[in-house]
């Protein structure tokens, strides 16, 4: 299938000196925008909780030592007229109030954290799944031409199981195929994914890239699942679809927010290739018409009077001499420099070398016609 060069974006912004061939696509960086604000979000939302449980805390500790202050007063008999009594029971019944005050600022708190929406990170807390097995050792950091070499091998050779998975639709359907093929379950299916998306979109095949766009944001789900359970993708894709099967409603539509961003995020990607690739062929189309002194003839036609261009229209030789003999000989010689530099006019060569006449010798050269042409 022939289609134009480009790859997936690296990052937030595109750069026009981007390596448009380089086969690996770090597919985490294209959704670490979306995933590093919505975790700037919750470690906001969780320093709140802190702040509201330490305030109730520090308040409790306080009226426990009122508490206990009041009791040393009433033990010692001073009598309920004794000022430092009243004023440590003022105190307390200040601080009780204080606290319930606090009270009820943390229920709201932890009645609003149940409302929250899940996604991959909240999924990923503890609780939702203890297990301990099949924890992926950290390894050594890739480089770019070992993952290139990687990615590339790992697509040759299953390129058409990926394309199957990412065509299906059904949960269990996924479940199922990945459970056939749990090799499938890593970054090199999500970063073919990735392209494959941008190539249909880039293609006008609008439904299909939706399609596999579902298929992304699964794949992804999974391997940010791992990555927060420090687990093997390849051990924890049940426990994804497990949850995402028996759902609530704001999880599923935490799940169809992060597809619509994503395809948003095609659509944008693959008209900037087009419009890429639209501008390098103009480039190769400009190139190819340049003169032979490297002039664009569109550009020096759109830039002659309208008396010239007229004469190039059609293609009238002795208008243009008329033309000619109106203007002021030196914007006459640039004109026709122009010309000849660009190949809208091609001179009579009288040397045997082929060398170029200059800009002098080609307008006396029009000129010198047009005067034998008013003589006969």
């Amino acid at each position: 299938m022939s289609r134009i060069d480009y790859s997936v974006w690296d990052h937030i912004e595109v750069s026009d000196d981007e390596d448009d061939t380089h086969p690996n696509i770090d597919t985490p960086s294209l959704f670490r925008w979306r995933h590093q604000a919505r975790v700037e979000r919750m470690d906001e939302f969780q320093k709140k909780g802190d702040e509201l449980n330490k305030g109730l805390s520090e308040c409790r500790r306080k009226l426990a030592d009122v508490q206990k202050k009041v009791q040393e007063l009433k033990i010692s008999g001073s009598g309920d007229c004794n000022p430092d009594l009243s004023k440590v029971q003022s105190e307390e019944k200040k601080l009780k109030k204080e606290e319930r005050d606090w009270e009820k600022k943390v229920d709201e708190f932890n009645r609003e954290e149940k409302k929250m929406p899940w996604n991959v990170d909240t999924l990923s807390k503890e609780g939702f799944s203890k297990s301990v097995v099949n924890v992926k050792p950290d390894a050594s950091e890739e480089t770019e031409e070992e993952k290139e070499q990687k990615h590339k091998t790992f697509v040759e050779k299953y390129e058409k199981q990926i394309k199957h998975f990412g065509m299906l639709r059904r949960w269990d359907d996924s479940q199922k195929d990945l459970s056939d093929n749990p090799h499938l379950v890593c970054e090199e299916t999500a970063n073919y994914l990735v392209i494959m998306c941008i190539d249909l979109e880039v293609e006008e095949k609008h439904a299909l890239m939706e399609q596999v766009a579902h298929q992304t944001i699964v794949m992804q789900f999974i391997l940010e699942l791992a990555k927060s359970l420090k687990m093997d993708p390849r051990g924890c894709f049940r426990q994804f679809f497990a949850k995402i099967k028996t759902a609530d409603q704001q999880y599923q539509d935490a799940f169809n927010d992060e597809l619509e961003s994503f395809k948003e995020r095609v659509r944008g990607r693959a008209k900037i290739r087009i419009e890429k690739a639209m501008k390098e062929y103009e480039e190769e189309e400009r190139q190819k018409r340049l003169g032979p002194g490297g002039l664009d003839p569109v550009d020096v036609y759109e830039s002659l009077p309208i008396e010239m261009q007229k004469c190039f229209d059609d293609k009238d030789i002795q208008m243009l001499q008329d033309a000619i003999s109106k203007m002021d000989p030196t914007e006459a010689k640039i004109h026709m420099k122009r010309c000849i530099d660009s190949g809208l006019w091609v001179p009579n060569s009288k040397t045997d070398d082929g060398d170029e006449k200059d800009e002098e010798a080609t307008y006396e050269e029009v000129k010198q016609e047009q005067e034998e042409t008013k003589k006969e």
